[in-house]
């Protein structure tokens, strides 16, 4: 009895992980530092504690700007510490026109 199974090239991977966080800093060239917020309750005292990470993504077109929510998905390492990389734009940071000073008379 032979049973015929279907074979394919694509093997299924594991889902990839992905968080949501705010971009904290965009001063690195295709690189952003994306800071992931969570609240836990402490095992002990039971209140809630924030805890928050740092997590270097890699964004090709350089759209993400200081401030935006990013959503960010795991991948294979790009260099020594970037592990991720940008897949949307959440939520944009709202853009504020720097306040002039008058002189004072």
């Amino acid at each position: 009895m032979a049973e015929n199974k279907e074979t394919s090239n694509t093997t299924a991977r594991g889902r990839r992980k992905t968080l949501i966080g705010e971009v904290v800093s965009t001063k690195m060239a295709k690189t952003i530092v994306v800071e992931v917020r969570r609240q836990k309750a402490h095992p002990f005292y039971k209140r809630v504690v924030a805890r928050s990470k740092k997590f270097y993504a890699h964004d090709e077109n350089g759209t993400a700007h200081l401030g935006d929510f990013v959503k960010i998905e795991e991948t294979r390492p790009l260099s020594k510490l970037k592990r991720w990389e940008l897949k949307e734009i959440v939520r944009r940071a709202a853009q504020v026109a720097p306040i002039v000073e008058q002189p004072v008379i």
